[in-house]
C-alpha cells in the first residue's frame, strides 16, 4: 500500500495498480495475484478459508448490532467504527471453546468482551461523563435500568466548545446473531443545561421481552447542543457525541 502524492488524485485501476480513497487519504496498491478458485479449493489455503468464514461471520454479527442501535449511532460513530467493531467481534468469536476452527461463532463465544466498546473514539463516554451511574439487566423480567444520582453538569460532564445543553441517550437490545434479528428499546433524557446547578435523580427503565435466550446489551451516550433563541442545535453535527456499550449479558446457561 502506497500513499498518493501530488495535486491530482486517482481512483480506479491502471494496469496492476488500484488507486482508491480511504480514511487515510488517497492510496494505491498492487492487484493481488492469487486466483480466487485456487483459494476456494486448494488444500494449502484451508486456513485462509477458515479465517474467511469466521471473519464473515464476525462482520455479519457486527452489522446486526450496529443496525439495532442505528438511531443512536447516526451521530455517535467515527469513520473506523465498523472495522473496529468487526475486530472485536472476531475476539468474541475466537473465544468460542466449543466449535472447531472455521466454524466458531459469536453465540458460543464471549459477547461480554464487547463491554466498554466505544462507537466514537473522537469522544468517548469515559472521557465525557464522570458522574457515577449504574445499569442493570434483569433477564427474567426483561427490564433494563439506568440510574444516575444528582450531579453538577459543568463538573461531571466534559463538553465540546459551544455546548450549552446536553441529553443522555440509552438503549437496550436482545440480539439473535444466528438469525440476524433483534429487539431494541431506546430512550433519551430531557434536555439538560450544562451549568453549575445540581440535577435531579435520573432513573430510566426500558422493557423488552422477558426471559430472552439471546445476548443482551445496554448502551449509554451523550448528545451535545447549543441553545439559540429557544431552539437546540446539535453541536458540530454530533462529531463528539459518545456512545458506549456499558453492560452485556451473554447467552444464559441452560
Amino acid at each position: 500500500m502506497a500513499r498518493q502524492k501530488g495535486l491530482i488524485k486517482l481512483k480506479g485501476t491502471l494496469g496492476d495498480i488500484t488507486f482508491y480513497k480511504s480514511g487515510d487519504g488517497f492510496l494505491a496498491r498492487e492487484k493481488g495475484s492469487l486466483d480466487r478458485n485456487r483459494i476456494q479449493n486448494d488444500p494449502a489455503f484451508q486456513r485462509t478459508r477458515e479465517n474467511g468464514y469466521e471473519f464473515g461471520r464476525a462482520g455479519k454479527a457486527g452489522k446486526v448490532l450496529r443496525t439495532a442501535f442505528r438511531p443512536l449511532l447516526l451521530k455517535s460513530a467515527d469513520s473506523r467504527m465498523v472495522s473496529r467493531l468487526t475486530q472485536m467481534m472476531m475476539k468474541v468469536l475466537q473465544a468460542d471453546a466449543v466449535s472447531v476452527r472455521g466454524q466458531r461463532n459469536v453465540i458460543d463465544g464471549e459477547t461480554e468482551l464487547l463491554t466498554g466498546f466505544e462507537f466514537n473514539t473522537r469522544g468517548t463516554l469515559g472521557n465525557s461523563l464522570y458522574a457515577p451511574f449504574t445499569t442493570n439487566i434483569d433477564r427474567a423480567t426483561g427490564t433494563y435500568t439506568l440510574t444516575l444520582p444528582p450531579f453538577v453538569p459543568n463538573e461531571m460532564v466534559t463538553v465540546p466548545d459551544g455546548t450549552t445543553h446536553f441529553t443522555l441517550n440509552y438503549g437496550a437490545a436482545s440480539i439473535d446473531f444466528e438469525l440476524e434479528r433483534y429487539e431494541v428499546a431506546l430512550g433519551t433524557s430531557a434536555v439538560l443545561p450544562w451549568n453549575g446547578v445540581l440535577t435531579a435523580d435520573l432513573s430510566e427503565t426500558l422493557t423488552l421481552t422477558a426471559n430472552s435466550t439471546h445476548p443482551l446489551f445496554m448502551v449509554v451516550g451523550i448528545s451535545f447542543f447549543q441553545e439559540i433563541n429557544g431552539s437546540y442545535y446539535p453541536l458540530r453535527n454530533g462529531a463528539y457525541n459518545p456512545l458506549s456499550i456499558v453492560q452485556v449479558s451473554g447467552v444464559p446457561t441452560p
